[in-house]
């Protein structure tokens, strides 16, 4: 059984997390905003120390590759690839959105909301400013529908799919669209956050398929492709 560090630092909650094939051994997040750099060499220090493990015994350290903050995949990243050179271990990445996606389908919440509204698609949403968002499609089996892209959110967005499934939104970005999406086919659920420990399945199936990064390359995942528009408000007439 392979013994995974994960790091999550994509977004506003900075998390860690012991895992050891799909089961989770201990999770310490910290939520001050903006305070990853600050936050996560004390948390790494605090799960080990609890856990009586030194940074040589991990098997590997897995990290958000993103999309999501760049300071805080910048911190994540960094910390990791430290982590790994110094002990001679693995380096695991994680697309942000396949965590998010992953954590939400095993969860009580999705189980509960999906007896009684058959969910057909789930879009993870990270807030990237203004009405702007980080975006993935999965099926409720954990397969992408839809890869991730950048978006800028209106009344129109996702209204092909809406029409024909039921469409669940999740993430810190969702909770600004509530009021923009408001198909009848569109539901939300509140409260999801990014963390550490819905990377742990991910990461170790990515150990047991020998799936590893160059510590010397690897970089991550930054996204930041919207396309500007005018809004309608501002647009003078011909």
């Amino acid at each position: 059984m392979a013994l995974i560090l994960n790091l999550e630092t994509s977004s506003q909650v900075c998390s860690v997390a012991l895992g050891t094939d799909d089961r989770c051994l201990a999770c310490l997040e910290g939520k001050e905003i903006m305070a990853h750099a600050s936050l996560l060499g004390p948390l790494i220090k605090d799960i080990l120390d609890q856990n009586h493990l030194g940074p040589g015994q991990l098997d590997a350290v897995a990290v958000s590759k993103g999309p999501g903050s760049y300071t805080g995949l910048r911190i994540g990243v960094s910390t990791a690839k430290g982590m790994v050179y110094a002990t001679n271990g693995k380096l695991i990445a994680i697309n942000t959105m396949d965590a998010l996606a992953s954590g939400v389908i095993h969860s009580s919440a999705f189980t509960v909301l999906n007896k009684t509204t058959r969910i057909d698609l789930l879009c993870p949403m990270l807030d990237a400013r203004r009405m702007e968002v980080y975006s993935a499609i999965y099926t409720p089996d954990n397969k992408v529908f839809k890869n991730v892209s950048a978006e800028i959110i209106t009344p129109g967005s996702y209204a092909s799919l809406l029409n024909t499934h039921n469409m669940l939104f999740f993430g810190n970005g969702s909770s600004k669209c509530r009021d923009i999406i408001r198909h009848p086919n569109a539901f939300f659920l509140d409260n999801i956050e990014t963390s550490a420990r819905f990377m742990i399945p991910l990461a170790a199936t990515s150990y047991r398929s020998g799936i590893f990064e160059d510590v010397a390359y690897f970089e991550p995942f930054y996204l930041k492709d919207f396309i500007p528009t005018t809004p309608k408000n501002k647009i003078i007439p011909g």
